[in-house]
C-alpha cells in the first residue's frame, strides 16, 4: 500500500506536466462566447464572467466547482486595446487553464479512504515548478533546437545563408517537432484520453453556439473539430514567427536565439489579433452576410493547418466525457446569471 501511493502521486504529477506542455492547444479560443478546456479526466468551462470544471473522481463521481471571472478590460479600457488585448486575454486563460489542470490533478489524487494526514495533492509550490519547467521546455524544444539544427545545416547548405531561406527551414524544423511531439505523446492512454475530453468540450461548444438543449444526444450529432481551437492558434504562432523572424537582421547564433525568446509576446498577440479577425469572417458569414474571396481564403489559411491538427489533439469521447463538459459549461452559465452577466463577445 505504501509503494502503491507514491506511484499514483508520480503518475499524476507527470501527467500533469504533460497535460500542461499541451495546455494551449486544448483551449478554446478567447472570440467565444463560451470556451474551455479538456483536464485531467474533466472538462473547465468559461462564460464572459464566470468559470466552471467538472471532473471524474477515481470513483467515477463527477465533481464540479465554478468561480466569478472578472476581464481585466472591464477594470482597465486600455487592455481591451488591439495588441495589448491578446497578451492580456492570452494570460489570463493560461492562468486559469493552470488552475483548472491542477484542481483537476488533485481530484484524480484523491482517496476518499485516506486520512487527512495520508491525503496526496499537488501544492501550489511543485505546480510553478512543473509550470516553470514546461515554459524552459518549450523554448529549448521550440526554439533553442531548431536554431541549433538550422545552423547546423547551413554548414553543409550555403543557400542557408540567405536570411528567408534559413528562417523557412529552421520554422520547418520547429513545426515538424511540433507535431512529433504531440503525435507521440498522443499514443499515451492518459493523454488520449485528455484528448477525448477536447472533443467532448468541442462538441458542447458547438450544441451552444447552435442555441440548442444542452444534451448528451445533440452534443454527440457534432464534430470534435472546431475552428477556434488553441491548437489553431499554436500553428499560426508558428507560421508567423517565420516572417517575423525573418525580418529582424541578425546572423549570430545567440542574437538569433535571444531575438526568438524576446519576441514571443509580439508574436502572440499578431496572432490572437489574426485569429480574432478570422472569428469575425466566420460569423459574418455564418449570418448569410457575403465574404470576399480574398477574406474566405484568409480564414481558411488561418484555421485550416489547425483543424488538420485537431485529428490528432480531439478524439471522439464517450458519453460520460460529454456529460462532464455539458455539467462544467451549466455550473459557469449558473454563476454568469447570478451576478447578472451580459453574454458578449470576449
Amino acid at each position: 500500500m505504501d509503494f502503491v501511493k507514491p506511484t499514483r502521486y508520480l503518475r499524476a504529477t507527470v501527467r500533469f506536466l504533460a497535460t500542461l506542455q499541451l495546455l494551449p492547444a486544448l483551449e478554446s479560443g478567447e472570440e467565444t462566447l463560451v470556451g474551455g478546456q479538456a483536464v485531467m479526466e474533466g472538462v473547465m468551462m468559461r462564460t464572459p464572467h464566470a468559470w466552471g470544471i467538472a471532473v471524474r473522481k477515481p470513483s467515477g463521481e463527477m465533481t464540479t466547482h465554478s468561480e466569478p471571472l472578472e476581464r481585466p478590460s472591464d477594470r482597465r479600457k486600455w487592455l481591451a486595446w488591439p495588441m495589448v488585448r491578446g497578451l492580456v486575454t492570452l494570460g489570463q486563460a493560461m492562468m486559469l487553464g493552470f488552475r483548472a489542470l491542477k484542481f483537476s490533478a488533485n481530484v484524480a489524487l484523491d482517496d476518499p479512504k485516506a486520512k487527512p494526514e495520508e491525503k496526496l495533492e499537488i501544492t501550489g509550490w511543485m505546480a510553478a515548478v512543473n509550470l516553470i519547467f514546461s515554459l524552459a521546455f518549450f523554448i529549448f524544444m521550440y526554439k533553442f533546437i531548431p536554431l541549433l539544427a538550422a545552423t547546423g545545416l547551413r554548414r553543409h547548405a550555403p543557400i542557408l545563408n540567405n536570411g528567408i531561406a534559413f528562417n523557412l527551414v529552421d520554422g520547418a524544423i520547429r513545426i515538424a517537432l511540433f507535431l512529433l511531439f504531440i503525435w507521440g505523446i498522443s499514443r499515451w492512454k492518459d493523454i488520449h484520453r485528455v484528448f477525448e475530453y477536447h472533443g467532448a468540450e468541442h462538441k458542447t461548444v458547438f450544441v451552444f453556439e447552435d442555441r440548442k438543449d444542452l444534451s448528451v444526444e445533440n452534443a454527440q450529432q457534432y464534430s470534435t473539430y472546431h475552428p477556434r481551437c488553441g491548437t489553431s492558434f499554436l500553428m499560426t504562432v508558428m507560421l508567423i514567427s517565420i516572417v517575423v523572424y525573418s525580418l529582424v537582421p541578425v546572423t549570430t547564433f545567440w542574437a538569433r536565439f535571444a531575438i526568438r525568446v524576446a519576441l514571443l509576446p509580439l508574436i502572440a498577440a499578431v496572432s490572437y489579433e489574426m485569429i480574432r479577425f478570422a472569428a469575425k469572417l466566420l460569423r459574418r458569414s455564418a449570418a448569410g452576410e457575403r465574404t470576399p474571396l480574398w477574406r474566405s481564403a484568409l480564414f481558411l489559411a488561418l484555421t485550416r493547418p489547425g483543424m488538420w491538427l485537431q485529428r490528432i489533439t480531439t478524439q471522439p469521447p464517450a458519453n460520460s466525457q460529454v456529460e462532464c463538459a455539458i455539467a462544467a459549461l451549466n455550473s459557469a452559465m449558473e454563476l454568469e446569471k447570478q451576478r447578472g452577466g451580459e453574454l458578449v463577445i470576449a
